[in-house]
């Protein structure tokens, strides 16, 4: 689980956070929401350590997070894993040495091991015969399915995922979202994800935060989110015809 405690963040004097208080809980997809600008970027790479809180508390389980010293910060980000929006994989590089890459940095396994790993992530994601490739070789839906493989490739604990589905057609966006569900379930993770797709929300949202102008403003499950009466919330989600409809026959 993770926690925080009336976290705030400031950039050039203004605060961007305000005092947000939350719970993430572990084995469950926490889904964090909202308008571009909103905050929910910047919440969760201050989740993560990218961005320090400038107030406010960040618990990993029993452990202050962004109160350690840096050493002790480094070896909490080992049992840590991210998604980065666009894969985010080293152009250079195969498929096996980016998903290799933490395994280098933060443990002392032989490459026969860390071989091992690699070769038990990429199957994992449904990657066979793909490690001598490079990311230009792959799709956007492989690419992102290689960034899942490095993410899990050091067993985490807790699993960030900022905008997983962007740039992937409807089809390949549901099976990253499911393979995303998939993984926190089997290794009972903490897994936050920052997202505005609706799909992804209505399809994994076991528990979904709503951030409005840098504030939490509404926070329940995806079967909640179609009978909220929240009217910032309700002109974010039923901006698509889809959920639109979804309301409707919700109310039948």
């Amino acid at each position: 689980m993770i926690y925080t405690k009336n976290v705030s963040k400031l950039f050039n004097g203004t605060k961007v956070l305000h005092s947000i208080s939350a719970e993430f809980e572990q084995g469950k997809t926490n889904l964090i929401i909202g308008e571009s600008g909103s905050g929910k970027t910047v919440l969760l790479k201050t989740l993560v350590g990218l961005h320090e809180a400038d107030e406010g508390e960040i618990w990993y389980n029993d452990v202050l997070f962004n109160r350690l010293p840096f050493g002790q910060k480094r070896e909490m980000r080992r049992h840590i894993g991210m998604l980065f929006q666009g894969a985010a994989l080293f152009d250079f590089a195969t498929v096996e040495e980016n998903v290799m890459f933490p395994l280098t940095m933060f443990t002392t396994q032989t490459y026969e091991e860390k071989r091992a790993r690699v070769d038990f992530c990429l199957k994992r994601v449904n990657l066979v015969n793909a490690e001598k490739r490079y990311p230009a070789e792959l799709s956007g839906g492989m690419q992102k399915r290689v960034g899942i493989a490095r993410a899990i490739a050091l067993n985490p604990s807790y699993l960030f995922c900022d905008e997983p589905n962007s740039g992937l057609d409807p089809r390949t966006a549901i099976l990253i979202d499911n393979l995303i569900r998939e993984i926190t379930q089997e290794y009972n993770i903490t897994t936050i994800v920052n997202t505005h797709d609706m799909n992804s929300v209505m399809e994994i949202g076991d528990k979904v935060m709503f951030i409005y102008k840098g504030q939490k403003w509404w926070e329940g499950s995806n079967n909640d989110i179609l009978r909220a009466d929240n009217p910032e919330l309700n002109n974010f989600v039923f901006a698509s015809n889809m959920t639109k409809q979804l309301k409707e026959l919700s109310n039948k």
